[in-house]
């Protein structure tokens, strides 16, 4: 795959997410996981989304069991985190960082960036307006640390 706009992902409600609707925007495409020690991250994804999505903005969040930190379903991850952080943002059905079984969006991401395996939840990936990777960053990346690269991707 050449574009972040090949790719596609589904859903937990069961609705396909053709990348091709998120040209022209920023992306911040998260692995999450609701028993991490980082899931209260969410709540700063969250407030991102609700703050810059008019201007262009999105989050995505892929959950991974891939550390075993994920609830036992998809429906039971939805509801966790709608209820404990509000989350309104797309939610992926489960998927893998690593592996055999990786995701190719993970794939592409990786390689665009120059960086190995996904080391732990919540490494995130900021995609510009143009599709391109703008930069990988850390679990313990706090999503208020990212901010000031959100708005200047947002300002291009």
């Amino acid at each position: 795959m050449a574009s972040i706009y090949d790719f596609s992902e589904t859903e937990m409600n069961g609705f396909t997410i053709d990348f091709n609707d998120y040209q022209g925007k920023v992306l911040l495409v998260v692995n999450t996981a609701s028993k991490c020690g980082f899931a209260p991250q969410l709540a700063g994804l969250e407030e991102l989304y609700q703050k810059y999505h008019d201007q262009g903005f999105e989050v995505l969040g892929l959950p991974s069991n891939q550390f075993h930190q994920e609830l036992d379903s998809d429906k039971a991850t939805s509801d966790y985190c709608q209820m404990h952080y509000g989350v309104t943002f797309p939610m992926t059905k489960r998927v893998a960082v690593n592996g055999d079984e990786e995701d190719p969006l993970f794939t592409y991401l990786k390689s665009a960036v120059g960086h190995g395996r996904i080391k732990w939840n919540f490494t995130k990936f900021l995609i510009g307006r143009d599709g391109q990777v703008i930069e990988r960053f850390a679990p313990v990346t706090k999503p208020e640390k990212i901010e000031p690269v959100i708005v200047k991707a947002l300002e291009k």
